[in-house]
């Protein structure tokens, strides 16, 4: 009979303390969660025929209706006793509409099993190795090591496409999210780069997760790929060719994003990989400098964004630039969700290719009232709305269900959404499959995390491989700088709540399998790329909003991939007050895009003082012609586009960013393009412009608070929730120094008294507005003062009542804004306002005092870490260089926040991974002292 029919591995799930759980509620029964979502543990995949139809919870293979004795208890990392847990709670069954339970079938699915990841196939146009695609053969193999053996048919069609693969049209195209769009791309980029050895590339997403995920991706993509080999064949075919440069045989791959402790420029990288607002600004800057005759290929992923007001204008004030350079630069534009796709070809003047297909089937399901029904089309859809709302005798039979969920009496269970929720996610993690649930907030996501974990199996039921992957990533989650997190230890978060790193651990853990169920807000699901046999929507709202049809379909579209699925199910459940509207939502088309730059005064402005002053277009002429190469272009009446222009520009000259010159050429002055230098919009440039001239005339430079305050954003400051019994309580707590800094900056202590007591901030008038906005900048440099002054992030997270990943997220992005400050400075020759910003921007970096900044530019020494170094003697870069790699181990194991007791077995394996921890930071220390010791004798 085979392996098949064998008793599977138990499933196991992290214990949650019940201490912990009671320490997540706080005011008014709220949960303080510090995370936007939660992975449970999971094991290996056994048949749903192993549990008892009675207790869904049982473990072990049914055997004479007697499960097997578990296996013995390993140690755990999980500090915690069985007196200390929460009860345990059983799922309920899913049952058939006839009564019957249901049953997975047995299968070899293992969510670790490889699966190729294209199909094999005789056409030999689907093999990248085939000469008409013109690929080096290290660069074929590189995209089969990691699971592309062939393509897909409809990536051969749209690769052929008129003058694609030669790069003379540009393109764009539109397939499933999980339909290998991304592929298509890679090879037309890649083509670009490898054709010149001074060719660039810049590749734009939209999330710095998804830069960060590409830049490992390409970099294996173009692993041992060498320039010079591809020159030299080129030197055999032509005599006389000159030598190639040994520094630049490497196809060099680098991210751009706002926090990137990487400086690189134009002239450091061969792809460069971006987010919109890196990606704008680095275009800007080649084009002044006249370096921009190196790029060949521009990427435009989920340029569906492009209608996106508040950063998704960049791309197309970026697409219309590279329009007007009259060079040949070839764009290509994709997305998962573009309908009017003609607009986007008619704009990039290129070629546009649709495909529907996806290798994974998806299963949609609609859950409601405990009830699972099919909703493959839109007729069975309204099907479904009507007759389930119908009351009328008369009326056509009720549409019967597939499955139903059991209701419970349990009273965590009593909503039978959250019934439903919980009974979906606990059936495919005990089949062994993964499963992503999104959840509408975040504390949702922690709730709805906590109850799937309580009907899991327990530890004792544990698999050993799984536990053995679960403590190795429990050893790694310990070792990291901001140490293991009590919530994370509890229930593994993962999400927006998470640190960068914290984050990558986990994805990682949950790709490989020792992961099953991840738990997600509404907001994740563009920003991972997560396989899931099944996704489970608990609810169609963020927050209090229903989701748009784009949404909808990104978080569905995470369902079944290539690889790891042989099918995907969705299952979105929903409440009786929102059926018709989900229904509604389910069956809905795509809205169409179109171009947003006038629906804000502000995004014309910006577009027309870019062009001026990188001097792309200076006439009026150029910037006629600019402005006829936008996609509002092909979208709006010329005669309003021409009014919009003409108030812009008026604008723009009242407000002292243009002017006009002898020859009737308009020219951007000064602090015109001080603004473009520093990506800002035209009226936040007004603002930062006055906050700084008044710095230069009283800059308080004998604390922390004026410079922190002029490092913080002024952008999308409505999404910052002051919590002002915080405020206040820092308020009374502030030295001289930051009072002299509140007194300067307008903020009044009785306004904070008001706003404790209930008040309301006014935001009516300019002025209001303007103050509004200096009340939430410094309650965010508030977080950042005790960044900088060496407090981790899961301590000022829970200070000021913020998820942990928001936290760092924050000091990203105002190190990417404290950038663009500096560079405003310098612009507009402040340089000794630049030199103070620059040295408090290396201390934001380094989240430490002036003491540290030498020590903390070792590699995995930040923050905490290094002032431990510095208290145990290690105070300089060259003792560091200087000690063996064996007595840096006991001052890193100081540095682990967390103590949590291991078994010796354990406890070893974790001390063996900070000696290779140690063995880096010594040889990071000695690159550093060479260095500096170069320097002084070139000084010499």
């Amino acid at each position: 009979m085979g392996d098949q029919f064998k008793p599977k591995p138990s499933v196991w799930r992290a214990t949650a303390p019940l201490q912990s759980m009671r320490q997540q509620y706080q005011h008014n029964g709220q949960i303080n969660s510090t995370s936007n979502a939660t992975a449970l543990v999971a094991g290996r995949k056994r048949a749903y025929d192993a549990y008892s139809s009675h207790n869904p919870n049982q473990t072990g293979a049914a055997t004479q209706g007697r499960a097997p004795p578990p296996p013995p208890l390993r140690p755990t990392s999980v500090n915690s006793k069985a007196a200390d847990e929460p009860p345990r709670l059983v799922a309920s069954r899913i049952e058939y509409a006839d009564g019957s339970v249901v049953r997975e079938q047995p299968s070899e699915y293992s969510q670790r099993q490889v699966f190729a990841a294209t199909p094999s196939t005789v056409d030999p146009l689907l093999s990248l190795s085939h000469p008409a695609y013109g690929l080096p053969t290290q660069f074929v193999a590189n995209f089969a090591a990691l699971g592309i053996k062939a393509i897909y048919p409809w990536q051969k069609q749209c690769l052929r496409g008129p003058g694609l693969l030669n790069g003379d049209r540009n393109l764009v195209y539109s397939a499933p999210t999980g339909g290998g769009k991304s592929l298509v791309a890679d090879v037309l980029m890649l083509k670009r780069v490898l054709e010149d050895r001074d060719a660039k590339a810049i590749l734009v997403l939209p999330y710095v997760a998804l830069v960060q995920e590409k830049v490992r991706w390409l970099r294996n993509i173009v692993s041992g790929i060498s320039r010079a080999e591809l020159e030299q064949n080129e030197q055999d075919e032509k005599p006389g060719f000159w030598a190639p440069r040994a520094d630049k045989d490497t196809i060099r791959v680098v991210g751009f994003f706002g926090g990137s402790k990487i400086r690189a420029t134009w002239a450091d990288f061969d792809i460069a990989v971006c987010t919109m607002e890196k990606a704008n600004s680095l275009v800007n800057t080649a084009i002044e400098d006249c370096s921009i005759s190196a790029l060949r290929a521009v990427v435009l992923d989920e340029c569906h964004m492009i209608d996106d007001g508040y950063r998704g204008y960049l791309l197309e004030l970026m697409g219309t630039k590279l329009l007007c350079l009259g060079q040949p630069v070839q764009i290509i534009g994709m997305s998962a969700t573009l309908t009017n796709i003609e607009l986007l070809k008619n704009w990039l003047q290129g070629h546009s290719y649709e495909t529907h297909y996806r290798p994974v089937p998806i299963e949609e399901h609609l859950v409601y009232d405990g009830k699972v029904y099919a909703a493959t089309t839109t007729a069975s859809l309204l099907k479904t709305v009507t007759q389930l709302e119908s009351k009328s005798q008369f009326s056509q039979p009720r549409l019967q269900p597939l499955r139903i969920i059991q209701s419970s009496d349990t009273k965590e269970f009593k909503d039978p959404v959250r019934n439903a929720v919980v009974a979906l996610a606990n059936e495919t993690a005990r089949a062994g499959y993964g499963v992503l649930v999104f959840s509408n907030s975040r504390a949702g996501c922690e709730s709805d995390a906590v109850l799937i974990s309580r009907v899991l199996p327990t530890l004792e039921e544990a698999d050993p491989f799984i536990q053995e992957k679960r403590l190795d990533l429990l050893s790694d989650l310990r070792s990291l700088s901001t140490g293991l997190d009590p919530k994370l230890e509890q229930t593994l978060p993962f999400g927006a709540g998470l640190t960068t790193e914290e984050r990558d651990l986990v994805a990682k853990a949950y790709d490989d399998g020792a992961l099953k169920v991840c738990v997600a807000t509404c907001s994740l699901a563009a920003g991972i790329n997560l396989p899931a046999r099944r996704v489970i929507l608990h609810g169609a709202r963020m927050g209090r909003d229903l989701v748009g049809p784009a949404m909808l379909r990104q978080m569905r579209g995470r369902a079944g991939r290539k690889g790891k699925d042989e099918v995907g199910e969705t299952y979105l459940c929903c409440r009786q007050a929102d059926l018709e509207a989900v229904v509604d939502l389910m069956h809905s088309e795509l809205p169409e895009i179109s171009s947003c730059l006038i629906s804000d005064k502000r995004r014309i402005q910006r577009a027309l003082l870019e062009v001026i002053a990188i001097r792309l277009a200076v006439t009026r002429e150029s910037l006629d012609d600019y402005v006829s190469k936008t996609m509002l272009a092909y979208s709006a009446e010329p005669q309003s586009i021409q009014d919009h222009v003409e108030a812009s520009i008026a604008d723009l000259q009242n407000m002292r960013f243009i002017d006009i010159d002898d020859d009737g050429d308009f020219q951007a002055t000064l602090l015109g393009k001080a603004v473009v230098a520093s990506s800002l919009d035209p009226e936040d440039g007004i603002f930062i412009h006055n906050e700084l001239k008044k710095a230069l005339q009283a800059f308080v430079l004998d604390g922390d608070m004026h410079v922190l305050y002029n490092f913080t954003p002024v952008h999308d400051l409505d999404g910052v929730t002051v919590n002002w019994k915080v405020f206040w309580y820092e308020m009374q707590h502030l030295d001289a120094s930051g009072h002299r800094v509140m007194h300067f900056l307008g903020l009044k202590p009785f306004i904070v008294d008001k706003m404790l007591s209930g008040g309301i901030l006014k935001e009516s008038t300019d002025k209001e507005k303007e103050d509004a906005r200096r009340y939430h900048r410094f309650y965010l440099a508030l977080q950042l003062r005790d960044l900088c002054n060496e407090k981790p992030i899961h301590q000022v997270a829970e200070k000021y009542d913020m998820p942990r990943g928001s936290v760092q997220n924050l000091a990203q992005t105002c190190e990417g804004f404290a950038a663009g400050m500096i560079k405003f400075c310098e612009t507009m020759g402040w340089g000794a306002m630049a030199a103070a910003l620059d040295h408090f921007s290396d201390r934001l970096k380094a989240g430490a005092r002036s003491d540290l900044l030498a020590l903390a530019k070792i590699t995995f020494v930040k923050s905490r870490t290094a002032r431990i170094f510095w208290d145990n003697g290690l105070k300089t870069v060259a003792a560091v260089a200087n000690a063996d790699p064996k007595e840096l181990l006991p001052v890193l194991m100081q540095a682990q926040p967390n103590k949590v007791k291991l078994g010796a077995k354990d406890e070893q394996k974790f001390k063996d991974k900070l000696l290779a921890k140690a063995k880096i930071i010594a040889d990071s220390a000695n690159r550093l002292w060479q260095a500096e010791m170069q320097l002084e004798m070139e000084e010499e």
